[in-house]
């Protein structure tokens, strides 16, 4: 089952043929049930039976690297783990928190806390970036939880940001547990997921007790579009 939801929090960056869309490289998700493979769009399909054969011996990871690495460049890697926010996630903090079905979201137009551009932040406050949530000092936004890239059919995962000098206090848990809440009507499964580096963020998934799906490794060369900075579904994007 846990290989069967990390495959469901990927969906979103599959394109028609089951590939990662703008990735020349491989994608390897592991879980207590299993492990998978998915290739890259940008792979040539005579790599990708090479790729997919690789998969099958050990160690997969490093030989899926070398073939990748025939044509003299270097692909970088990362990892980390997933994580299920389950049912009843709850996380208790007297922070005041916005959402973006709320009626305050209005008032938050002012409060950009300056890594957002201005017009991708109007059009995150407005709700057209995907849903959303917000812990204020104040009237000054120092925790965000969003999320990054399109809802997917049967999924939907977050993002968290917490100003540098409010960390530590249980905001990002805060912002994580109601932005579940806010989706939980919807029935997707919901997920978190971060780098082997992230330990604070780590720390957030063990203050909400979330479940453990798996590893995975992202090995390859991503096709730019644009300012990666900048949310896909922003209309910057395309201006630019």
């Amino acid at each position: 089952m846990s290989l069967a939801l990390l495959e469901i929090q990927a969906e979103g960056s599959f394109d028609a043929r089951g590939r990662v869309r703008d990735l020349y490289g491989v994608v390897i998700a592991s879980s207590d049930d299993g492990q998978t493979l998915w290739i890259g769009a940008d792979v040539p399909d005579s790599l990708a039976d090479e790729l997919a054969s690789a998969f099958q011996r050990s160690p997969a990871l490093d030989r899926c690297q070398s073939l990748l690495e025939r044509d003299g460049r270097a692909v970088p890697r990362r990892d980390g783990p997933s994580f299920l926010i389950e049912e009843g996630t709850r996380f208790s903090s007297p922070v005041r928190i916005e959402r973006s079905d709320g009626a305050g979201r209005d008032a938050l137009r002012r409060a950009n806390p300056g890594n957002w551009q201005p017009v991708e932040w109007n059009e995150l406050v407005d709700g057209s970036l995907g849903p959303w949530t917000m812990a204020l000092e104040g009237e000054r936004v120092v925790s965000i939880c969003h999320t990054p890239g399109p809802l997917g059919p049967r999924g939907a995962e977050c993002g968290v940001w917490t100003d540098a000098a409010f960390r530590g206090g249980g905001l990002a848990a805060a912002v994580t547990a109601e932005w579940a809440a806010l989706l939980r009507p919807s029935g997707r499964h919901l997920f978190y997921s971060t780098d082997a580096d992230n330990f604070s963020s780590q720390r957030v998934a063990q203050r909400l007790g979330l479940r453990p799906l798996g590893w995975t490794w992202r090995l390859g060369r991503a096709r730019p579009r644009g300012d990666e900075r900048v949310h896909p579904l922003s209309s910057l994007r395309s201006l630019r």
